[in-house]
């Protein structure tokens, strides 16, 4: 079958990528990658990418209503909230050539076109009024994926032929512009984006954490594909896609009920490479089995209230404060964990120190002037600290906590701090 090849491409290509590319270190950031959350509720979230879309289903067996629609009748059914990551408009990547159905380029070779292929007109927010007002109205979140979901680097696996941003600046007008649409037509402010097929690098310099950060934008990602975007060739195609949507889920709550609990899962609002549309059919599916085993479907941004972070849950002593420490300082890393349990390096005590303007502000003027000195994700904030005398001139970000650090800093925590692990650190911090 077409889907299981794709499937060993994309493992074959993590596995080249993982190689050649190893996965940037996590570091204390505004911004982290929102994949799951610790809870033992029973609540996840669910994703819908690359819509709103004004054209039905496919097969159509809902008398012509547009997919979006489709959708959204069956998460009310469930009392379910999903989260749409929209599109503006793509009727602007053009002059292009459509690729060959059943491919990644099903929908342009050199840009991404949706709903698909000269029908561009019939998707996105700029196109869609009705349905994004539909989604805000019924209470779903909007996040931003992209005006002309255009990647923001090079992708030489599967997308080498795709024209690319390769300038933050064109990355972020090209959010704002989608940011703007949705805040000025519809009063809704995004707080989050998924950067277009995940590229993150932009040009060696920048990546999308920096322009998450600019956009005050966290990433939102997911832990578990809902796999509605893969074709079938074999068979009865439309049944087997839905069926290769359903079985992974169901499987996953048979062999442990609580599986989902701060999950997020991801969904496909429009055609899959076949131009297809088995989410219309599979995601009642998926609500059937999820709600069965006693899990609430909500928002992300509802989520996050629950419990931002994705190793310390409400069962943590400190949890109530670092949750209302997280909302204005960054002391989160960005694969959105705490490692509270291990030592705070002098860059990581400067990042919960400096003012965010320092952190994130200063650090891009001054790589844009070609300043490489502020290439560490921590070097922005370690100058503030040292211009305040809070921490020596020419620090190592990964040096050791000092216990003389913390003397300085005093102003900045409620009583004195005697240890230098994160969560000694953290937990005496002030609002």
């Amino acid at each position: 079958m077409e889907s299981t090849w794709i499937k060993l491409g994309k493992k074959v290509k993590r596995l080249a990528k993982a190689t050649l590319f190893p996965t940037q270190k996590a570091h204390i950031s505004y911004v982290r990658r929102i994949e799951r959350v610790k809870t033992s509720e029973k609540v996840c979230a669910m994703t819908f990418d690359d819509g709103p879309m004004d054209l039905p289903a496919a097969p159509d067996q809902f008398g012509g209503q547009a997919l979006t629609d489709v959708l959204l009748d069956t998460l009310r059914d469930f009392g379910s909230k999903g989260v749409f990551d929209v599109v503006g408009d793509t009727s602007e990547n053009y002059p292009d050539a459509c690729g060959a159905p059943g491919t990644p380029t099903w929908g342009g070779t050199a840009f991404d076109h949706y709903p698909e292929f000269g029908q561009d007109h019939m998707g996105g927010a700029e196109h869609c009024p009705r349905l994004i007002q539909r989604i805000l109205s019924e209470g779903h979140q909007i996040t931003n994926h992209g005006y002309r979901h255009i990647i923001f680097g090079k992708k030489p696996y599967v997308y080498g032929k795709r024209q690319y941003q390769g300038n933050l600046d064109a990355v972020v007008q090209d959010m704002e512009k989608l940011h703007s649409l949705l805040k000025d037509r519809h009063g809704y402010t995004m707080t989050m984006t998924r950067p277009p097929h995940y590229v993150d690098n932009i040009d060696g310099t920048f990546t999308s954490y920096d322009a998450c950060a600019l956009m005050d934008y966290q990433y939102l990602a997911a832990s578990f594909d809902g796999q509605g975007w893969l074709p079938a060739k074999t068979g009865d195609v439309q049944q087997m896609e839905v069926k290769e949507m359903v079985e992974p889920l169901r499987r996953a709550l048979e062999q442990d009920q609580d599986f989902f609990c701060g999950q997020i899962i991801f969904q496909k609002d429009g055609y899959n490479m076949a131009l297809r549309t088995p989410v219309a059919f599979g995601l009642r599916q998926h609500l059937e089995l999820l709600a069965k085993a006693g899990y609430r479907v909500v928002t992300v941004q509802d989520l996050l209230e629950l419990s931002p972070f994705a190793d310390v849950g409400a069962d943590d002593p400190d949890f109530d404060h670092l949750k209302e420490l997280q909302r204005a300082h960054a002391i989160v890393y960005s694969d959105n964990t705490l490692r509270l349990d291990e030592p705070m390096s002098r860059g990581e005590l400067a990042m919960l120190l400096a003012p965010r303007d320092a952190t994130v502000g200063t650090r891009i003027r001054k790589l844009r002037q070609g300043d490489k000195n502020f290439a560490h994700p921590y070097s922005g904030a370690l100058h503030w600290c040292v211009e305040q005398h809070l921490l020596p001139p020419s620090v190592s970000p990964d040096t050791p906590l000092q216990p003389a650090d913390l003397r300085k800093a005093s102003d900045f925590f409620l009583s004195t701090v005697t240890g230098t692990s994160r969560r000694d650190v953290l937990r005496k911090a002030k609002l």
